[in-house]
């Protein structure tokens, strides 16, 4: 009877509680109470925390919503405008270089490359631009620093940033760059570009021998035990003149040679500035041990800077209340106007708050949230979600319902990357071959493969549509890309009233039997042509495995795939082992010399390690792409662009296969958001409608309390016949006559 009250009272309780619940936000909501009307904008990240938060060291997409936000570099990229424009954002403005003779005497601006010596980059910096908040500038009355050095036991307790109470700024300087370039030489930084900054700044790859030698006596000198070395300031004159601080307010790089690429490497933030003293403040014994790092709590002049991290778990982001204020743009590309993109302009970025990025270790989670609205969008640097989403509108009228209703803005772009079907230079059967006669009758092998294989089929099927056929190397985006007509390859396309169309199978034949393969025969010996795929996944049954080989079957080849792991697929690449192989590339800048190297002989992968990993060799190109490593951009870069794709679309070293598309996956209180693979610092120009999110989160999380109440209905039903009971037993027990002990015998 106890028990059945209990059970009957927690029900009531139950419901009680639930009928109680603040209205602030839904029952269901992973935010505090109210957070969802707050001007804050929630993302994920999935799995793990980013790893390199460390300008010199970061490399990973993953890195870059914390990276390009935080830190300011010199240059970027215009939010809107497609081809990529470079502006400046920590400089003043974007200037050209100035050209020196080996004798260091000024030369004139059309000087052919080879005779340029160095080119020399003088920046001015915007002034009155400050460091976000931070306890390495916290000074005393007396001009010291409040945390260096650390007095004994001041470090215990103390795991964030925000574990220390006093903090500081300063203006951003010139010599903060230096010191940014300083440290990429450094041996106790790992970055990924040390060696290419090596190569093309004057000085640097002797400089960092020097800090070597540096390094390895202050290890020396150091005191025995554990504990960090002694911290290796690089503010220390070192003979090093290829990045110097004019004054306060002007940077002067030296470049070896001319290297116009150079400019986007200070859109990257690899050399964003670095301040001295939080380098000294990081580099006090402890540091390390209690996870405090530029890595994990970095230093910068953006407009957000770092100010919860927990990791595996949660990051947020917050406004720097020194940052500037960029206005946010007022051109872009056409569309963008009638698409709101244009309605902010020249008010002051960034528009949103804090962004709050919380670990999602599962898909369906993530998703869910997104769908519920707890999500403003599911990751903020990756565009496969808006491509996912629209393949699952397009397979199901349900999820298609379910985002219109919802308001869910799916726009797309194409990626500044490729993917290409590579045929190995040196192999005998598709490769240049060994004699003229040998060298055409292979292109025409190669060329007939190039028709047999439908890649429109391929982005169909396997891409779902979410790709665009490539006609070259060059993607979209990218100045020397020429939309159909003018950029079709003529060798694959023929034009039928002004639109590319592949040639037949019929036109295939007739190459392969030029080539010496009538009927995918050997002309000679009668033996059929059988090639070889080298995958870079394992094998087994494979839908797209089986669509390669369908292609081939249609001109009479056989085609037999050699499927391994990735890392023995690597080993067969850099032996030059492989024969046909599908491969991609993603641009670390939007320059066509950023695609092109890909085919530059110099660079094969099997000789010299490159990226080149068909191992392509043409004289031709090869001095083309030599002149155009000098070229700015302008009319003559395009033409010289034209003619070298045209001869590899000729030579067919490549089936140029795809440029994928990445979609941006945003709600509908998302505003002046564009999908895009090169701009980074996107947050900076997003916003938000906090009270349209909290009504529509409470319209679509509103909580159905029937099945409360029909669960305590049945319970009730359940109880009711045994109270029933159990009262009349009760009743029955009181008339029963009491017998004495003594009447027991």
């Amino acid at each position: 009877m106890r028990a059945l009250k209990r059970l009957w009272a927690t029900a009531m309780l139950l419901l009680l509680a639930l009928a109680g619940c603040s209205q602030e936000s839904p029952i269901n909501s992973p935010y505090p109470s109210g957070a969802e009307a707050r001007n804050t904008l929630y993302s994920a990240f999935v799995k793990r925390s980013p790893k390199y938060l460390d300008p010199a060291s970061s490399y990973s997409g993953d890195e870059t919503p914390y990276t390009y936000n935080i830190y300011e570099t010199l240059y970027g990229y215009h939010y809107l405008k497609r081809p990529y424009e470079l502006v400046p954002r920590a400089a003043a403005s974007i200037d050209p270089p100035v050209y020196l003779d080996a004798q260091g005497n000024t030369l004139p601006a059309d000087t052919p490359g080879e005779q340029i010596a160095q080119s020399v980059y003088d920046i001015k910096i915007r002034p009155g631009s400050r460091f976000a908040p931070h306890p390495a500038f916290a000074r005393k009355p007396d001009g010291g620093y409040d945390y260096y050095p650390l007095a004994p036991g001041e470090l215990d307790g103390k795991y964030y940033i925000p574990d220390f109470p006093r903090t500081g700024t300063r203006e951003l300087t010139a010599d903060d760059y230096v010191y940014a370039f300083r440290r990429l030489a450094s041996p106790r930084v790992v970055s990924p570009i040390s060696s290419l900054m090596a190569e093309h700044v004057a000085g640097l790859k002797e400089y960092g021998e020097r800090l070597r030698q540096r390094d390895q006596a202050l290890r020396r000198g150091a005191p025995g035990g554990a504990g960090a070395p002694p911290w290796l300031d690089l503010r220390e004159p070192d003979g090093f003149t290829g990045v110097q601080a004019l004054d306060p307010h002007t940077l002067r790089i030296r470049v070896n040679g001319k290297y116009p690429q150079f400019k986007y490497w200070l859109a990257m933030t690899f050399t964003a500035p670095i301040p001295w003293e939080a380098d000294r403040f990081y580099s006090q014994p402890g540091m390390a041990a209690h996870d405090l790092s530029f890595n994990t709590w970095p230093v910068g002049t953006g407009p957000y800077m770092l100010v919860e991290s927990l990791q595996n778990r949660r990051h947020v982001l917050g406004r720097n209340p020194n940052f500037h204020g960029e206005p946010y743009p007022c051109e872009g590309e056409p569309g963008d106007r009638a698409a709101g993109l244009l309605a902010d302009c020249g008010k002051p970025t960034p528009f949103i708050d804090r962004a709050e990025f919380s670990v999602e270790k599962e898909i369906t989670p993530l998703t869910g949230k997104f769908t519920q609205g707890y999500y403003d969008m599911p990751q903020i640097e990756r565009g496969e979600y808006g491509v996912a989403m629209l393949v699952a509108a397009a397979d199901s009228q349900d999820k298609a319902r379910l985002y219109s209703e919802h308001g869910i803005k799916l726009p797309t772009t194409v990626e500044t990357a490729n993917w290409y079907m590579g045929f190995n230079w040196l192999d005998p059967v598709v490769g240049k071959g060994d004699t003229p006669e040998q060298e055409e009758k292979n292109r025409k092998l190669r060329q007939a493969i190039s028709i047999a294989f439908d890649w429109e089929e391929y982005v169909a099927v396997f891409e779902n549509s979410q790709a665009s056929v490539a006609y070259g190397p060059v993607p979209p985006g990218v100045l020397g890309y020429r939309d159909p007509p003018e950029g079709v390859n003529p060798v694959v396309y023929d034009l039928v009233d002004g639109k590319p169309v592949r040639k037949s199978v019929d036109a295939a034949k007739r190459l392969l039997a030029e080539a010496g393969y009538p009927d995918g025969r050997n002309a000679k010996t009668g033996a059929p042509l059988v090639l070889y795929y080298d995958s870079m996944s394992g094998g087994g049954s494979n839908p797209q495995f089986d669509w390669m080989r369908r292609q081939l079957a249609k001109i009479g080849v056989q085609l037999d795939v050699r499927a391994t792991d990735y890392n023995r697929f690597q080993d067969k690449m850099m032996r030059g082992a492989a024969q046909i192989f599908l491969w991609g590339w993603s641009a670390d800048y939007p320059d066509a010399e950023n695609f092109l190297f890909l085919l530059y002989g110099p660079n094969a992968k099997a000789k010299g390690g490159g990226e080149n990993a068909a191992n392509y060799a043409s004289p031709e190109y090869d001095r083309l792409f030599e002149q155009l490593k000098f070229l700015d951009d302008g009319p003559e870069k395009e033409q010289l662009i034209a003619r070298m794709v045209a001869i590899v679309q000729r030579d067919a070293p490549w089936m140029f296969g795809y440029f994928p598309m990445s979609g941006g996956a945003y709600q509908q209180w998302v505003g002046n958001a564009k999908p895009t693979q090169m701009v980074r610092n996107t947050l900076q120009y997003m916003k938000i409608d906090p009270e349209l999110r909290q009504r529509k989160i409470d319209e679509w999380n509103s909580p159905r309390w029937w099945p409360i109440g029909v669960f305590i209905l049945l319970l009730a039903l359940a109880v009711w016949p045994s109270y029933v009971a159990l009262k009349r037993r009760e009743r029955q027990t009181a008339f029963v006559p009491r017998v004495g002990k003594e009447h027991q015998s």
